[in-house]
């Protein structure tokens, strides 16, 4: 014992020029094995007592139970004061909170030209997608009308648009012509069937003097289905269950938008051509709506044609001319609203649809109808539907908060959000209307134009208003064809999403994936099922990374305490005995086996080793020489030989969120094997949570819980020190 006492004397008393030989720079891992002096800051007592491993006493917890759990949050949550109520309201309509302190001289010229620049563009926009839903022109006007009042009520974005959404009117309009077959109504084409009618209270005194039609029984499903999303997304506010749109990631809801604008656009190619052709829906619509368009094509309506053609090459040009000079532009050019103006003016007094049978949109009724509640015998059947309307339709409300929020430097609140568009939905829905979100291209315009508050969305609900009361029966003529070609030329910046591919496949292969099934599948299968397929195969994806995650060994960073991956940098270090593995990813039932495969192969397969050490005693007991291959007495020299030279494996947990009770028990096996053969086993970097696990999966035997790790570094000084003490006391055996 003095002898051994004299030994780590003498190791504490180390000049600190040897300390600083730790690691030689530069050197092939071979040669580093074979340097006596790596390491050798790390072998003094002194550092020894730095690096001891983490031993934490843990807060004390009261124990809770379920009833008095319950009762503190009743108390909590049910107490009322007058500030209390007051946040309450507050936060129920954001609007009470901001009016009062609207600063009029800084706001209100930005607030005023945005809104009317917004309501001019939503003018032609709502007439055209209302067609996309299978609705009268009316009902679009209604829908943008009253959600942007709705949303100025309870909104907290600053910024956003609330209205009529292409791919949200798409879905609509394949559930109304799925119900109009169900019920027995043609589904070529919703014309108008009201005659010329004055205004909306005419308008539903026709309808409730007649057995409801096509287009009435169209607004009974549309407006349906719209109170359910808007209750969905309202429930989903109130049990605070925002988290669904974690699961719907940027690169899947942009191949979803991108997937539905080529199903928009191949539903609208048939009123370019002025064909009148049922609307395909189910599995693979796209490709039967082409196969019907081809057949069909002689049939082709050559003043539409023309038509479509020269709006074509007005829009285009202007909507490029818009977005090359946004920046110096103080407005947007209306460019859809002058074709529109054009375009009637051309359809009335060229009489095109008495001598070409041009189709045109018909009389729109001027002012409002009554209220009325949705049909009730219909939720059974669009239940379903509303679903998926409503996910998205909150996801893309919610994202675009977020991005303006972010970049303009205020905060939005989802759950309020998601509130706020499910009132957009639910109220509306009383008043004739169909499904509503924010979309991207309005609130990027509406910015652009000085937008600074949800006042702007006033003054685009009074130009919508001055359309419904006074100017909406002036488009009489104007061809359907027309307000295709504006559909369409809206879905440029989906469709532009293909330039920005490449980009994407440099900064993420995977997201590229995503973007690339989720676009497929909705527009090939169906819109719904495609947002379906895209979702599991984004959890599939997320899955797939953590069962083959990056796994590398470790070196030291010269003149540091940081290790990196040694495939990924030059000139790292090691110490000979010594391997750090690191593995990215958690540590459960999914890649339990990925995890032990790949820590053996880097480092050393105990099984193997000790199988080999096995043959060797048999051989020594026996003392005869067993006939085995040159291979086979390669292989157990080599894993021997391994095996004296490897003491200690250091595991980086830092990369490890979690452990379930399969990667606890992996952790287990690790140790146990590895310590068969002599090779202790050392976790470092281990957070909390993997923490309370290894302490409640007993991983630790009795008084082995310093064996935890505040780095890396540490871990590997504290394997140094333990080999040089068993060295110590190997030659103070040999001595004795």
């Amino acid at each position: 014992m003095s002898s051994e006492s004299e030994e780590q004397h003498d190791l504490s008393l180390r000049t600190s020029d040897e300390e600083k030989d730790s690691f030689s720079s530069g050197v092939p891992l071979k040669t580093q094995k074979e340097t006596s002096t790596d390491f050798k800051q790390l072998e003094t007592n002194d550092q020894c007592r730095s690096y001891r491993g983490i031993h934490l006493e843990p807060q004390e917890k009261t124990n809770t139970s379920i009833k008095q759990f319950i009762t503190k949050k009743l108390q909590k949550n049910c107490q009322c004061s007058p500030t209390k109520a007051k946040n309450m309201i507050y936060d129920f309509l954001p609007v009470l909170r901001w009016l009062p302190k609207y600063d009029l001289k800084r706001n209100i010229l930005g607030d005023v030209m945005s809104g009317l620049i917004v309501g001019i563009l939503l003018v032609p926009q709502s007439i055209a997608y209302s067609l996309l839903a299978g609705q009268e022109p009316i009902f679009g006007l209604y829908t943008s009308f009253f959600a942007s009042i709705i949303y100025f009520l309870f909104g907290t974005s600053r910024h956003i648009s609330v209205g009529i959404f292409g791919v949200l009117c798409l879905m609509i309009g394949e559930v109304v012509d799925r119900e109009l077959h169900k019920a027995g109504y043609p589904t070529a084409g919703i014309a108008p069937s009201f005659g010329v009618i004055s205004n909306a209270s005419a308008l539903i005194n026709n309808m409730s003097e007649r057995i409801c039609d096509k287009s009435c029984y169209a607004i009974k499903v549309g407006s349906t289905v719209t109170f359910l999303a808007g209750v969905y997304q309202v429930a989903m506010g109130f049990f605070q269950v925002g988290f669904i749109s974690v699961y719907l990631s940027d690169a899947l809801l942009s191949g979803f938008v991108t997937g539905a604008s080529f199903t928009i656009l191949t539903s609208q190619a048939k009123y370019l051509l002025g064909l009148s052709l049922p609307r395909s829906n189910g599995v693979g619509s796209l490709i039967t709506t082409w196969i019907h368009i081809f057949k069909n094509i002689l049939k082709t309506n050559l003043c539409d044609l023309i038509t479509s053609i020269l709006c074509l090459l007005v829009l285009l040009p202007t909507k490029e001319i818009n977005e090359h000079f946004k920046s110096k532009l103080k407005a947007p050019i209306p460019t859809e609203l002058i074709v529109v103006v054009a375009a009637t003016l051309a359809s009335h007094f060229g009489k095109l649809n008495e001598n070409y049978n041009s189709s045109i949109s018909g009389h729109i009724p001027t002012g409002f109808m009554p209220p009325k509640a949705p049909d009730w015998d219909l939720i059974p059947n669009v239940a379903v539907d509303a679903i998926a309307i409503s996910i998205i339709g909150f996801a893309i409300t919610v994202s675009l908060s977020e991005m303006f929020a972010k970049k303009h430097g205020y905060t939005v609140k989802a759950n309020q959000e998601m509130y706020a568009i499910g009132f957009c939905n639910i109220i509306p829905s009383f008043f004739h209307c169909i499904t509503t979100s924010a979309a991207l291209a309005k609130t990027l315009v509406k910015e652009s134009t000085g937008c600074q508050t949800q006042l702007s969305a006033v003054v685009t609900a009074l130009v919508l208003l001055l359309v419904l009361l006074v100017i909406a029966p002036l488009f009489f003529s104007l061809q359907k064809c027309v307000l295709g070609v504006i559909t369409i030329v809206n879905l440029r910046g989906a469709l532009c999403k293909f330039r920005d591919l490449p980009k994407m496949w440099r900064v993420s292969k995977m997201d590229t994936v995503i973007w690339f099934v989720t676009m497929l599948c909705s527009a090939l299968i169906s819109t719904e099922i495609g947002l379906l397929i895209g979702v599991c195969f984004s959890m599939f994806c997320v899955i797939l990374r953590t069962q083959r995650p990056k796994i590398s060994l470790l070196g030291l960073v010269e003149e540091s305490e940081i290790f990196e991956c040694m495939t990924d940098y030059k000139n790292l270090q090691t110490k000979p005995g010594i391997k750090v593995f690191r593995f990215i990813a958690p540590l459960y039932y999914i890649n339990k086996e990925s995890f032990k495969s790949a820590l053996y192969k880097k480092t050393l397969n105990p099984v193997l080793v000790k199988s080999a050490q096995k043959k060797a005693a048999k051989r020594k007991v026996k003392e005869e020489t067993v006939t085995l291959s040159g291979i086979q007495d390669e292989v157990s020299v080599q894993l021997s030989h391994d095996a004296v030279e490897l003491h200690t494996v250091v595991i980086d947990c830092s990369a490890i969120q979690f452990l379930d009770t399969a990667g606890i028990q992996t952790l287990k096996e690790v140790r146990r094997d590895y310590e068969a053969i002599g090779i202790q086993v050392l976790l470092a970097q281990c957070n909390p949570s993997v923490r309370d696990s290894l302490v409640r999966g007993e991983y630790f035997k009795e008084d082995e819980e310093n064996l935890l790790f505040y780095s890396v570094y540490k871990a590997v000084a504290f394997a140094v020190e333990s080999q040089n003490q068993k060295e110590v006391c190997l030659l103070n055996g040999i001595s004795d």
